[in-house]
This record gives C-alpha cells, sequence and structure tokens, in this order.
C-alpha cells in the first residue's frame, strides 16, 4: 500500500509538474476536490473525448449525438428519483471528526484482501515459472479461497444492507471487519447516514420569484427528455443511440483521489432505445463492444475487469462496471446498465406527455427500453495519464521518466527541434512546423542541449521528435526520434508528415475494435 501511495503522488506531481492538471484556484490555497485542466491536460481531455465522440456517433450510422444543458426543470429530478434517491451513506469518525462514505470503506477493505490475493499469485508465478496455471492456483490455493469468499461475502452482505436501506448493518458490517478511521486509526464510529448529493440553485430575476433548480448530477436526463425531439427530427428507427458529453456536479462530501472523484466532471454518457424483451441481448453486445474501445488503446488487458453489481439501482434490471487498475486498486472507469423503461415511464408520469415510439414492424406502440454506458472522462483521463508514466533503467545505468501516452491522444504529436540555435536551422524548424500545424498540434523547442530536450518531451508524453540539423542543410533530412523506443531514423522532410500520420491516426486505432 505505501508503494501505491508513492506511486500516485508521483503521478498527481507529475501532472502539475508538466502541465496537465492544476489544483482550481490555487493562489487562493484552491477547492476541495476540484481541478483545473492545465495547456497539456486540455489537449488530453479533448483527445479522448473525440475518440470516444468518433466511436460511439461517427462509426454508428444509429447512434446522433446531443448537447443538452446543464439546466433543466427540476421536476425532471423528482421523476428520475434523485430528489428521493440520489444518497451516499456518510459514516463520522468521533475522535478524528473525519467523514466517509461507509460503502467506501468497505470497498476499500476488499480491496485490500483483492491485493493479498495479487501478492500470493505474483509469489506463485514467480516459484513456478512458465508451469504456473494461474486459474488453477485462484481456484485450489487454500488460502487464496479463502481471501476470495472473505471479500466476496464481504460485498455482497454489503449490497444487500444498502439495497434495504439497511445503514445499521452497514455499521455493523465496518465494526465487524474491525475497519479503523485512515488518518487516526480510531474505530469510534457515528451511525450511518444518507446524505444527497445534488447541487442547488436559484433562477430567477428576484429572491421572491425565483425558482430552485440543481445543477444535473448526470447528463443522462438530458437524453430522455429529449427522446422524443430526437427520434421524430432524425426519423430514428430503434434500435437507436443518444450520446452525449458533459459537465455534471455532485456535493461528494467524501471527495478523493485526485480527479477520480470530483464535485465538478464530466461524463461520455450514450443511452440506446431498444424493444422491450431485447435488452439482455443488448446488454451483452455493449459490454462486449465498450471492452474493446478501451482496449483498442493497448494499456493491458490485464488491467481491466468486469463487476457485476451487487446491488442494482432502482431503475435497472443487470448492471455491470467496466473496472481499471488505477494506482490505488481496481475501482469502476465505466458503467453499463439495463435501464429497462424507468425514465421514460417516470417522465410520461410526470410531464404528462407520452413518450413512446411507434414500431412499424410490430405495428404497435410502447416505451422503449434502454442499455446505457456511461464513462466518466476525468476517470479516463487518469486511467490513461496514470498507466503511462514510467521510469526506466536504460543500458548505460541512467534512467529516464516517461510518458507512454497512446500516441493517437498524445496532446502533442511531435517536437521539432533545430540541433543549434544559428546557421539557419530554426528556421528549416520553423518551416517543418508551419506545414505540419495544419494537421498536428506539434511545438517548437530550441532551450537545451538536444539530449535534454529529448527527455522533456519523453516526460511531456510527446510520441515523436523530429531533429534538424547540419546534414538537413545538405540532404533535407531529419532524424525522427521515437519516444517508446527511442530508436532514431533518418528521413527526408517531406516523409515526416506521412509518419506522424500512421503512428497518430485515430482510423488506425479504432480499427483494433474489429
Amino acid at each position: 500500500m505505501a508503494k501505491q501511495e508513492d506511486d500516485f503522488k508521483k503521478v498527481i506531481s507529475h501532472a502539475k509538474e508538466y502541465g496537465y492538471v492544476f489544483q482550481s484556484s490555487e493562489i487562493y490555497d484552491g477547492l476541495s476536490a476540484v481541478y483545473d485542466y492545465a495547456q497539456n491536460g486540455a489537449e488530453l481531455k479533448k483527445n479522448i473525448r473525440e475518440y470516444w465522440w468518433k466511436a460511439m456517433v461517427q462509426l454508428n450510422d444509429n447512434i446522433v449525438g446531443i448537447d443538452a444543458a446543464i439546466f433543466m426543470h427540476p421536476t425532471t429530478w423528482k421523476a428520475s428519483g434523485h430528489v428521493d434517491a440520489f444518497n451516499d451513506p456518510l459514516i463520522d469518525n468521533k475522535d478524528s471528526k473525519k467523514r466517509y462514505r461507509a460503502d467506501v470503506l468497505v470497498e476499500d477493505y476488499v480491496a485490500k484482501i483483492e491485493a493479498k490475493i495479487e501478492k500470493e499469485v505474483a509469489k506463485a508465478s514467480k516459484r513456478f515459472g512458465e508451469a504456473f496455471d494461474k486459474e488453477q492456483f485462484l481456484a485450489t490455493n487454500q488460502r487464496v479461497v479463502d481471501y476470495q469468499e472473505k471479500a466476496d461475502s464481504t460485498l455482497k452482505r454489503l449490497g444487500k444492507s444498502l439495497e434495504n436501506e439497511d445503514l445499521a448493518d452497514v455499521k455493523s458490517l465496518i465494526e465487524e471487519l474491525d475497519i479503523a478511521c485512515p488518518m487516526s486509526g480510531s474505530k469510534n464510529w457515528t451511525d450511518v447516514k444518507q446524505f444527497n448529493l445534488m447541487f442547488g440553485t436559484k433562477l430567477g430575476a428576484s429572491a421572491e420569484s425565483a425558482m430552485d433548480l440543481y445543477l444535473r448530477p448526470e447528463t443522462a436526463q438530458g437524453i430522455f427528455v429529449n427522446f422524443l425531439n430526437v427520434q421524430k427530427s432524425g426519423r430514428m428507427k430503434i434500435p437507436f443511440g443518444i450520446a452525449q458529453t458533459g459537465k455534471a456536479f455532485r456535493n461528494e462530501i467524501v471527495a478523493r483521489q485526485f480527479i477520480f472523484r470530483m464535485r465538478e466532471f464530466e461524463q461520455m454518457e450514450m443511452q440506446f432505445f431498444i424493444r422491450p424483451g431485447s435488452q439482455q441481448e443488448w446488454y451483452e453486445k455493449w459490454k462486449e463492444n465498450r471492452l474493446k474501445w478501451h482496449l483498442s488503446l493497448g494499456m493491458g488487458e490485464d488491467n481491466y475487469r468486469f463487476h457485476d453489481h451487487e446491488k442494482l439501482a432502482h431503475y435497472a434490471d443487470a448492471a455491470a462496471d467496466i473496472e481499471f487498475r488505477f494506482p490505488f486498486g481496481f475501482k469502476e472507469l465505466e458503467g453499463i446498465h439495463s435501464r429497462t423503461d424507468f425514465d421514460l415511464s417516470q417522465h410520461e408520469k410526470y410531464s404528462g406527455k407520452k413518450l413512446q415510439y411507434f414500431d412499424p414492424e410490430l405495428k404497435e406502440n410502447y416505451v422503449p427500453y434502454v442499455v446505457e454506458t456511461s464513462i466518466g472522462l476525468d476517470r479516463m483521463f487518469l486511467a490513461v495519464f496514470s498507466n503511462s508514466l514510467c521510469e526506466e533503467e536504460l543500458e548505460n545505468g541512467t534512467t529516464r521518466t516517461v510518458l507512454k501516452l497512446p500516441a493517437v491522444l498524445a496532446p502533442t504529436k511531435a517536437a521539432v527541434l533545430p540541433l543549434v540555435k544559428k546557421d539557419g536551422l530554426p528556421e528549416i524548424a520553423h518551416k517543418i512546423i508551419e506545414d505540419l500545424k495544419w494537421d498536428f498540434n506539434v511545438i517548437y523547442d530550441e532551450k537545451d542541449a538536444v539530449g535534454r530536450r529529448y527527455r522533456r518531451q519523453d516526460a511531456a508524453g510527446t510520441p515523436i521528435c523530429i531533429t534538424v540539423d547540419h546534414q538537413t542543410l545538405e540532404d533535407g533530412t531529419v532524424t525522427i526520434r521515437h519516444r517508446d523506443t527511442m530508436e532514431q531514423q533518418r528521413i527526408v522532410i517531406s516523409a515526416v508528415k506521412g509518419i506522424i500520420h500512421k503512428e497518430v491516426d485515430m482510423r488506425t486505432w479504432l480499427q483494433k475494435m474489429a
């Protein structure tokens, strides 16, 4: 656990040092769990969003995108259940005065058990070498089996207690597991209480006439209330989807772990409208499709796993998370939910308007069922960034810090470096920049020795460096250096654009999903 914490501190420090993420309003000591995306962070975030949008909207004939407003009529949130049921179970430690999410305390306890299992697997793998059978080991090693049973039974009990709103049993579980306050080590807990997560605000010219509103806690409802408008204006036939990216807001009392859990965050959601009765088929299809999208980025299949929900949300008949191995353990990255017809039926009820679809094949009207895919853009950013950051020991005994971002997502695709700041080399470098910048985000870097510039670009995540030297003056060639391998090749200037395109082209990366 100490190594995990050290690794995570390096991620946070690197994000600031290289212009990815800053604490919001830091000069005023900042706000807890609110962050700003800096110059490189804004580019990486935009590229992730575009990678999702192209895969979800542009490459699917039956999915369209919208951009709904953050402010919505307050009855929206009554219909959706957020006013009455959008709560977190919170518990206070009487000695440290710190507040925690009760379910997260239990999940962190289970994460420690899972870390023990991984440690046992690693030891066995080292001991048995190529003959090691991981599945057999997990099924037959008694210590591992006991660990897994403990983890499963704990999560099952937690899920059942939360589903039944039995907060007293959640507290009992925390006490039985002997869970201590992470800050003080104290086990002196209060009762568990529910806390609504929505931010309230006002709309109106005066206090007397102002309407009570909420900042939206999710983007999905903007899709549901626009279902019929999109269907009719786009002449959409079921099955079809509506996608959206945008900000959402939750008054997270226990916001933590950098940008993993924030009060202001961005979601990328798609609601797929289907015939009632076909939800299980589409649920499985979207689980498969979304995992392929993640794997297309090449961040390691072992870093992903599915987690089926023990406790289903009030609207769902099936739900699973795609979890990712963050520096602090496996945590939810994306959710796939079979929402049945709950949302559209609720909005029908509260609005008095029909939200039905006439199926020309069945010749009948019905309220469509929905399968949702929902991913946190900020969590995806953290997954990409933390997985990419590493330290490598080189053959000469030195080390380098390198941010091996998937090239398709890298903020800067190439850096152009004149070997020296004279002899006409900067002028040639600027000409290359002028040509490339129409197609790629590229930068010019002339400060320090070229070796130090390579290291700086490695740490910033730039996949390609282009060096202009005196040979360039003679034959019009430059040196291309690749970040991940540090391999160099000599090419003519006219070939540079093609090499960059081959490495960063979104089409090449997304075709891995096929």
